[in-house]
């Protein structure tokens, strides 16, 4: 029989009812005895790391995860970890780059209402994701929500009440989880583990709107070592607004400059319009392709902690990594 951890760190699933809304309140234990069938599956510990609205997890938070996994990762067999909807996206893409290749899975759940409600998610979603982590197949950072498993790097939430709240963005699940069985689609290599403890957090997103100058852009690239700028369809930068020279400066000085689309699938591709193409060939742009919002910021944290030349920085950014971008860049 496996042995799994629980890690807990708040969220929704542990939420009480307050007087002034829904927080945080159940320790690790106490979830967990909302789901005595995990004892047929494994053999499950628990660890209270956080107990926190996911709105206020931070890179550190992230960190703090990590670090608890790689502390006890030669006592289990994989790990659980509890995490409010909100945020879940981004710590999954964060964990999978900070235990990139891990041979053990890591799987990342909460629920959209809490355990100790009778019309909940909270107790399938928790007792699929020690099923997933018990079997011998699976290995990786994962989120299991409503019997999918999400790769960390494609997962984003894509409705705020339902409980298939998590969708894979531009890449398939590659499992799912039904009455104690898992069905894999695609079977994840066990690769060489490469763990990592540092993050680079000074990274900004800067979602463009028709009314905007390139007034907030100039305050973010003058104070980050590197700006995401969502931008509209396949990619392009506005003529108006000041939006290239801004850009150029921070270039010059520096800076990291990313460009993604605001638009959920299929990914940007600045070649096809020319807003995008010239400029992206003039500044010397790179471009997130069909990667997740959540998995470009996560990477370029990862990437900026460990190099601060261009040419390595391209490098990392266009090695797909955990199949966070296709293997063919264009």
């Amino acid at each position: 029989m496996k042995k799994i951890l629980m890690i807990a760190t708040g969220g929704t699933i542990a939420c009480r009812r307050t007087e002034s809304g829904l927080k945080p309140l159940l320790d690790s234990d106490e979830l967990l005895k909302y789901v005595p069938a995990v004892g047929e599956v494994c053999k499950a510990d628990t660890l209270q790391l956080y107990n926190l609205d996911s709105t206020d997890i931070r890179p550190h938070h992230w960190l703090g995860i990590a670090k608890a996994v790689r502390d006890n990762y030669e006592s289990y067999d994989g790990f659980v970890i509890t995490h409010g909807t909100d945020t879940m996206a981004y710590t999954a893409a964060a964990l999978s780059y900070l235990l990139l290749s891990s041979p053990k899975p890591v799987v990342i759940t909460g629920a959209q209402k809490p355990v100790d409600m009778e019309n909940t998610d909270a107790r399938i979603n928790l007792y699929d994701s020690f099923v997933y982590v018990s079997d011998d197949k699976s290995a990786g950072v994962h989120i299991v929500f409503d019997g999918r498993v999400i790769l960390g790097t494609r997962a984003k939430k894509t409705r705020t009440k339902s409980y298939n709240a998590f969708s894979s963005i531009n890449y398939p699940a590659v499992a799912s989880v039904s009455e104690g069985e898992v069905r894999h689609y695609i079977v994840p290599e066990k690769g060489e583990r490469c763990f990592y403890d540092t993050l680079n957090t000074r990274v900004s997103v800067c979602t463009l709107a028709p009314s905007m100058d390139s007034g907030a852009l100039r305050y973010m690239l003058a104070n980050s070592d590197a700006v995401i700028i969502e931008t509209y369809g396949v990619g392009g930068i506005p003529a108006e607004g000041g939006f290239a020279d801004a850009i150029s400066e921070g270039v010059k000085n520096g800076v990291t400059v990313v460009i993604t689309t605001q638009v959920l699938n299929e990914g940007s591709d600045m070649s096809v319009y020319l807003v995008g193409k010239e400029i992206k060939e003039d500044l010397g742009l790179l471009e997130a392709y069909d990667m997740t919002h959540e998995a470009a910021l996560a990477k370029l944290m990862w990437i900026l902690a460990r190099y601060t030349k261009r040419e390595d920085i391209v490098r990392e950014f266009y090695t797909p990594r955990n199949f966070d971008i296709y293997n063919k860049v264009r």
